[in-house]
Protein backbone atom coordinates (compact mmCIF):
# COMPACT_ATOMS: atom_id res chain seq x y z
CA UNK A 1 0.00 0.00 0.00
CA UNK A 2 2.61 2.54 0.80
CA UNK A 3 3.97 2.12 -2.95
CA UNK A 4 0.51 3.00 -3.95
CA UNK A 5 -0.02 5.67 -1.84
CA UNK A 6 3.22 7.22 -3.00
CA UNK A 7 2.47 6.87 -7.03
CA UNK A 8 -1.73 8.61 -6.11
CA UNK A 9 -0.37 11.25 -4.03
CA UNK A 10 2.66 11.95 -7.11
CA UNK A 11 -0.34 12.18 -9.72
CA UNK A 12 0.04 8.70 -11.11
CA UNK A 13 -2.54 6.35 -12.02
CA UNK A 14 -3.33 2.87 -11.04
CA UNK A 15 -4.12 0.51 -13.93
CA UNK A 16 -7.96 -1.08 -13.95
CA UNK A 17 -6.15 -4.54 -12.42
CA UNK A 18 -4.23 -2.94 -9.65
CA UNK A 19 -7.30 -0.69 -8.88
CA UNK A 20 -9.22 -4.13 -8.20
CA UNK A 21 -7.14 -5.65 -6.65
CA UNK A 22 -6.32 -2.80 -4.17
CA UNK A 23 -10.51 -2.59 -3.76
CA UNK A 24 -10.26 -6.48 -2.87
CA UNK A 25 -7.56 -6.21 -0.58
CA UNK A 26 -9.01 -3.17 0.76
CA UNK A 27 -12.18 -5.62 1.58
CA UNK A 28 -10.69 -8.48 3.39
CA UNK A 29 -8.65 -6.09 5.65
CA UNK A 30 -5.35 -6.48 4.75
CA UNK A 31 -4.43 -2.67 5.40
CA UNK A 32 -4.23 -1.04 8.66
CA UNK A 33 -6.32 1.71 9.22
CA UNK A 34 -4.32 4.44 8.68
CA UNK A 35 -3.24 3.13 5.44
CA UNK A 36 -6.98 2.51 4.51
CA UNK A 37 -8.11 6.00 5.69
CA UNK A 38 -5.74 7.55 3.25
CA UNK A 39 -6.60 5.72 0.31
CA UNK A 40 -9.79 6.83 0.95
CA UNK A 41 -9.57 10.11 1.23
CA UNK A 42 -6.59 10.44 -1.71
CA UNK A 43 -8.87 10.44 -4.65
CA UNK A 44 -10.47 14.11 -3.26
CA UNK A 45 -6.95 15.30 -3.55
CA UNK A 46 -6.50 13.84 -6.82
CA UNK A 47 -8.90 12.92 -9.62
CA UNK A 48 -9.41 9.62 -10.40
CA UNK A 49 -9.22 8.25 -13.73
CA UNK A 50 -11.92 6.09 -15.66
CA UNK A 51 -9.84 3.05 -15.30
CA UNK A 52 -10.05 2.96 -12.18
CA UNK A 53 -13.20 3.85 -11.52
CA UNK A 54 -13.92 0.49 -13.24
CA UNK A 55 -11.35 -1.72 -11.59
CA UNK A 56 -12.85 -0.30 -8.42
CA UNK A 57 -16.62 -0.51 -9.54
CA UNK A 58 -15.79 -4.03 -10.97
CA UNK A 59 -14.38 -5.36 -7.75
CA UNK A 60 -17.33 -4.29 -5.78
CA UNK A 61 -19.58 -5.85 -8.16
CA UNK A 62 -17.70 -9.09 -7.79
CA UNK A 63 -17.68 -9.32 -4.09
CA UNK A 64 -21.52 -7.91 -3.69
CA UNK A 65 -24.33 -10.40 -3.18
CA UNK A 66 -26.47 -10.05 -6.24
CA UNK A 67 -30.04 -10.02 -6.50
CA UNK A 68 -32.21 -10.57 -9.43
CA UNK A 69 -35.55 -9.28 -10.75
CA UNK A 70 -37.93 -10.35 -13.14
CA UNK A 71 -38.58 -6.64 -13.61
CA UNK A 72 -36.40 -3.78 -15.58
CA UNK A 73 -35.60 -2.02 -12.36
CA UNK A 74 -34.28 1.22 -11.65
CA UNK A 75 -32.21 2.95 -8.91
CA UNK A 76 -32.40 6.87 -8.59
CA UNK A 77 -29.84 8.30 -6.58
CA UNK A 78 -26.70 10.37 -6.11
CA UNK A 79 -23.27 10.46 -5.16
CA UNK A 80 -24.05 12.87 -2.50
CA UNK A 81 -20.33 14.85 -1.36
CA UNK A 82 -21.88 17.81 -2.99
CA UNK A 83 -21.69 19.62 0.37
CA UNK A 84 -25.19 21.39 -0.33
CA UNK A 85 -27.27 19.69 2.27
CA UNK A 86 -30.94 19.80 0.35
CA UNK A 87 -33.62 17.57 1.09
CA UNK A 88 -33.53 13.92 0.57
CA UNK A 89 -34.01 14.35 -3.76
CA UNK A 90 -33.15 11.19 -4.87
CA UNK A 91 -35.44 9.30 -1.98
CA UNK A 92 -38.28 11.55 -2.50
CA UNK A 93 -37.71 11.24 -6.56
CA UNK A 94 -37.50 6.88 -6.23
CA UNK A 95 -41.29 6.96 -4.35
CA UNK A 96 -42.43 9.42 -7.34
CA UNK A 97 -41.11 7.62 -9.80
CA UNK A 98 -42.45 3.61 -8.45
CA UNK A 99 -45.89 5.67 -8.32
CA UNK A 100 -45.38 6.85 -12.16
CA UNK A 101 -44.97 3.16 -12.87
CA UNK A 102 -41.50 2.16 -13.44
CA UNK A 103 -40.32 -0.47 -10.64
CA UNK A 104 -37.36 1.04 -8.80
CA UNK A 105 -34.40 -1.04 -7.05
CA UNK A 106 -33.21 1.73 -4.29
CA UNK A 107 -29.55 1.23 -3.50
CA UNK A 108 -28.64 3.54 -0.33
CA UNK A 109 -26.86 3.69 2.79
CA UNK A 110 -26.30 6.32 5.62
CA UNK A 111 -25.52 9.67 5.12
CA UNK A 112 -21.58 9.81 5.82
CA UNK A 113 -20.99 13.79 4.52
CA UNK A 114 -24.57 15.13 5.33
CA UNK A 115 -26.64 14.75 8.14
CA UNK A 116 -29.42 12.22 6.76
CA UNK A 117 -28.79 9.64 3.97
CA UNK A 118 -31.60 7.28 2.65
CA UNK A 119 -31.19 4.70 4.77
CA UNK A 120 -31.23 7.49 7.35
CA UNK A 121 -34.63 8.48 6.64
CA UNK A 122 -36.20 5.27 6.20
CA UNK A 123 -34.71 3.45 9.72
CA UNK A 124 -36.62 6.74 11.00
CA UNK A 125 -40.04 5.48 9.89
CA UNK A 126 -39.35 2.44 11.36
CA UNK A 127 -38.74 0.30 8.18
CA UNK A 128 -36.23 -3.19 8.47
CA UNK A 129 -33.41 -3.50 6.40
CA UNK A 130 -33.18 -6.87 4.85
CA UNK A 131 -31.25 -8.67 1.89
CA UNK A 132 -33.79 -11.34 1.86
CA UNK A 133 -34.78 -11.72 -1.79
CA UNK A 134 -38.11 -12.93 -1.53
CA UNK A 135 -38.66 -9.97 0.95
CA UNK A 136 -37.47 -7.47 -1.38
CA UNK A 137 -39.46 -9.57 -4.18
CA UNK A 138 -42.60 -9.11 -2.06
CA UNK A 139 -41.95 -4.78 -1.52
CA UNK A 140 -41.32 -4.66 -5.17
CA UNK A 141 -44.50 -5.87 -6.04
CA UNK A 142 -46.40 -4.58 -3.12
CA UNK A 143 -45.05 -1.24 -3.43
CA UNK A 144 -43.14 -1.34 -7.04
CA UNK A 145 -40.39 0.00 -4.97
CA UNK A 146 -37.93 -1.72 -2.57
CA UNK A 147 -34.83 -0.49 -0.90
CA UNK A 148 -31.56 -2.42 -0.23
CA UNK A 149 -29.39 -1.13 2.00
CA UNK A 150 -26.11 -1.09 0.72
CA UNK A 151 -24.10 -2.87 3.75
CA UNK A 152 -26.07 -5.96 3.65
CA UNK A 153 -25.19 -6.25 0.26
CA UNK A 154 -21.35 -5.35 0.41
CA UNK A 155 -20.39 -7.50 3.21
CA UNK A 156 -16.58 -7.15 2.44
CA UNK A 157 -17.26 -3.42 2.90
CA UNK A 158 -17.74 -3.86 7.33
CA UNK A 159 -13.62 -3.20 7.45
CA UNK A 160 -14.35 0.27 5.18
CA UNK A 161 -17.64 1.60 6.75
CA UNK A 162 -16.52 2.28 10.45
CA UNK A 163 -13.45 4.44 8.95
CA UNK A 164 -15.74 6.45 6.29
CA UNK A 165 -18.02 7.18 9.17
CA UNK A 166 -15.06 8.79 11.53
CA UNK A 167 -13.93 10.52 8.30
CA UNK A 168 -17.47 12.20 7.88
CA UNK A 169 -16.22 13.44 4.50
CA UNK A 170 -17.06 12.13 1.12
CA UNK A 171 -14.54 9.33 -0.08
CA UNK A 172 -14.09 7.38 -3.63
CA UNK A 173 -16.50 5.36 -2.32
CA UNK A 174 -19.09 8.21 -3.21
CA UNK A 175 -18.29 7.83 -6.28
CA UNK A 176 -18.57 4.65 -6.71
CA UNK A 177 -22.06 3.98 -4.53
CA UNK A 178 -24.68 4.55 -7.50
CA UNK A 179 -22.65 2.27 -9.97
CA UNK A 180 -22.42 -1.02 -7.82
CA UNK A 181 -26.61 -1.69 -6.95
CA UNK A 182 -26.28 -5.46 -6.57
CA UNK A 183 -29.69 -5.90 -8.68
CA UNK A 184 -27.77 -4.80 -11.48
CA UNK A 185 -30.35 -2.41 -13.18
CA UNK A 186 -30.66 -1.95 -16.70
CA UNK A 187 -31.98 1.79 -15.85
CA UNK A 188 -30.71 4.31 -13.95
CA UNK A 189 -30.61 7.95 -12.75
CA UNK A 190 -27.25 9.34 -11.22
CA UNK A 191 -26.13 12.00 -10.15
CA UNK A 192 -22.56 13.51 -9.58
CA UNK A 193 -21.23 15.83 -7.47
CA UNK A 194 -18.44 17.08 -10.36
CA UNK A 195 -18.62 17.63 -14.14
CA UNK A 196 -15.58 15.60 -14.61
CA UNK A 197 -17.30 12.25 -12.54
CA UNK A 198 -20.38 13.12 -14.73
CA UNK A 199 -18.48 12.57 -17.99
CA UNK A 200 -16.13 9.76 -16.74
CA UNK A 201 -19.84 8.38 -15.40
CA UNK A 202 -20.95 8.86 -18.81
CA UNK A 203 -18.56 7.00 -20.87
CA UNK A 204 -18.68 3.75 -18.73
CA UNK A 205 -22.12 3.60 -18.70
CA UNK A 206 -22.35 4.03 -22.79
CA UNK A 207 -20.37 0.57 -23.03
CA UNK A 208 -22.64 -0.91 -20.99
CA UNK A 209 -26.63 -1.97 -21.90
CA UNK A 210 -28.24 0.49 -19.71
CA UNK A 211 -30.56 2.97 -20.20
CA UNK A 212 -28.79 6.26 -18.51
CA UNK A 213 -29.15 9.37 -17.03
CA UNK A 214 -26.25 10.45 -15.70
CA UNK A 215 -26.75 14.56 -14.21
CA UNK A 216 -24.90 17.23 -12.55
CA UNK A 217 -26.01 20.96 -11.84
CA UNK A 218 -23.67 23.14 -12.94
CA UNK A 219 -23.81 25.01 -9.78
CA UNK A 220 -22.20 21.96 -7.83
CA UNK A 221 -25.51 19.79 -6.85
CA UNK A 222 -25.26 16.15 -7.39
CA UNK A 223 -29.00 16.43 -8.68
CA UNK A 224 -31.18 18.92 -10.71
CA UNK A 225 -31.45 21.59 -7.78
CA UNK A 226 -33.21 23.82 -10.27
CA UNK A 227 -30.38 26.67 -9.03
CA UNK A 228 -29.10 26.69 -12.13
CA UNK A 229 -28.88 25.02 -15.64
CA UNK A 230 -27.57 21.27 -15.43
CA UNK A 231 -25.83 19.29 -17.99
CA UNK A 232 -26.94 15.21 -18.35
CA UNK A 233 -25.68 12.71 -20.27
CA UNK A 234 -27.53 9.85 -21.55
CA UNK A 235 -27.60 7.03 -24.59
CA UNK A 236 -28.29 9.62 -26.97
CA UNK A 237 -25.10 12.25 -25.95
CA UNK A 238 -25.03 15.34 -23.62
CA UNK A 239 -26.74 18.57 -23.31
CA UNK A 240 -27.29 21.36 -21.45
CA UNK A 241 -30.70 22.50 -19.70
CA UNK A 242 -32.19 24.75 -18.19
CA UNK A 243 -35.19 24.98 -15.44
CA UNK A 244 -37.53 26.56 -17.90
CA UNK A 245 -36.54 23.24 -20.69
CA UNK A 246 -38.65 21.45 -17.85
CA UNK A 247 -41.40 24.21 -17.33
CA UNK A 248 -39.89 24.46 -14.03
CA UNK A 249 -39.01 27.64 -11.89
CA UNK A 250 -35.56 28.77 -10.93
CA UNK A 251 -34.97 28.54 -7.41
CA UNK A 252 -32.92 29.41 -4.85
CA UNK A 253 -29.92 27.62 -2.65
CA UNK A 254 -32.52 28.00 0.37
CA UNK A 255 -35.63 26.98 -0.89
CA UNK A 256 -34.45 23.11 -0.93
CA UNK A 257 -32.20 23.33 2.07
CA UNK A 258 -32.71 20.24 4.28
CA UNK A 259 -32.59 19.44 7.66
CA UNK A 260 -30.18 19.43 10.42
CA UNK A 261 -31.11 16.42 11.68
CA UNK A 262 -32.71 13.29 11.08
CA UNK A 263 -35.92 14.11 12.27
CA UNK A 264 -35.95 17.78 10.64
CA UNK A 265 -35.06 15.82 7.01
CA UNK A 266 -37.53 13.40 7.98
CA UNK A 267 -40.33 15.99 8.54
CA UNK A 268 -39.63 17.73 5.26
CA UNK A 269 -39.85 14.42 3.82
CA UNK A 270 -42.66 13.45 5.34
CA UNK A 271 -44.86 17.02 4.82
CA UNK A 272 -43.65 16.76 0.51
CA UNK A 273 -45.05 12.93 0.15
CA UNK A 274 -48.51 14.23 1.91
CA UNK A 275 -49.00 16.78 -0.22
CA UNK A 276 -47.75 19.81 2.13
CA UNK A 277 -44.39 20.73 0.62
CA UNK A 278 -43.44 24.14 -0.63
CA UNK A 279 -44.11 25.13 -4.69
CA UNK A 280 -40.34 25.11 -4.83
CA UNK A 281 -39.27 21.68 -2.77
CA UNK A 282 -42.24 20.21 -5.06
CA UNK A 283 -40.70 21.85 -8.37
CA UNK A 284 -37.18 20.02 -7.25
CA UNK A 285 -38.90 16.73 -6.56
CA UNK A 286 -40.60 16.58 -9.97
CA UNK A 287 -37.42 17.36 -11.67
CA UNK A 288 -35.32 14.90 -10.60
CA UNK A 289 -38.17 12.26 -10.86
CA UNK A 290 -38.82 13.75 -14.54
CA UNK A 291 -35.03 12.82 -15.63
CA UNK A 292 -35.38 9.62 -14.42
CA UNK A 293 -38.83 8.58 -16.24
CA UNK A 294 -37.21 10.40 -19.04
CA UNK A 295 -34.38 7.84 -18.94
CA UNK A 296 -37.03 5.33 -19.32
CA UNK A 297 -38.99 6.87 -22.21
CA UNK A 298 -36.81 9.65 -23.74
CA UNK A 299 -38.93 9.31 -27.36
CA UNK A 300 -41.42 11.18 -25.28
CA UNK A 301 -39.43 14.05 -24.20
CA UNK A 302 -38.82 16.13 -21.52
CA UNK A 303 -42.07 17.99 -21.02
CA UNK A 304 -44.45 14.42 -20.90
CA UNK A 305 -41.90 13.07 -17.83
CA UNK A 306 -42.36 16.17 -15.98
CA UNK A 307 -46.42 15.93 -16.56
CA UNK A 308 -45.92 12.06 -15.23
CA UNK A 309 -44.21 13.06 -12.45
CA UNK A 310 -45.98 16.14 -11.22
CA UNK A 311 -49.10 14.24 -11.52
CA UNK A 312 -47.51 10.54 -9.61
CA UNK A 313 -46.53 13.32 -6.43
CA UNK A 314 -49.83 15.65 -6.67
CA UNK A 315 -52.21 12.53 -6.71
CA UNK A 316 -51.18 11.07 -3.63
CA UNK A 317 -49.71 7.93 -5.41
CA UNK A 318 -46.47 8.43 -4.22
CA UNK A 319 -47.20 8.58 -0.72
CA UNK A 320 -48.98 5.53 -1.48
CA UNK A 321 -46.06 3.91 -2.73
CA UNK A 322 -43.93 4.94 0.75
CA UNK A 323 -46.81 3.48 2.60
CA UNK A 324 -47.21 0.46 0.63
CA UNK A 325 -43.14 -0.35 0.86
CA UNK A 326 -43.44 0.56 5.60
CA UNK A 327 -46.22 -2.12 5.66
CA UNK A 328 -44.34 -4.87 7.25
Amino acid sequence: MKQILTELIEHRSLTKETAHQVLVDLASGKFNLSQTAAFMTVYMMRSITVEELQGFRDAMLELCMPVKFDQPVMDVCGTGGDGKNTINLSTLSSFVVAAAGQPVAKHGNYGVSSACGSSNLLEHFGYKFTNNVDELKRSLDRANICFMHAPLFHPAMKNVAPIRKELGVKTFFNMLGPMVNPAFPTRQLVGVFSLELARQYGYLYQNSDKDFVILHSLDGYDEVSLTSAFKFFSNEGERIAEPADLGLPRLNARDIQGGVTIQDSAEIFLNILEGRGTESQNAAVVANAAMALYCVDRKSGLKAAVDKATEALNSGKAHNAFKKLMVV
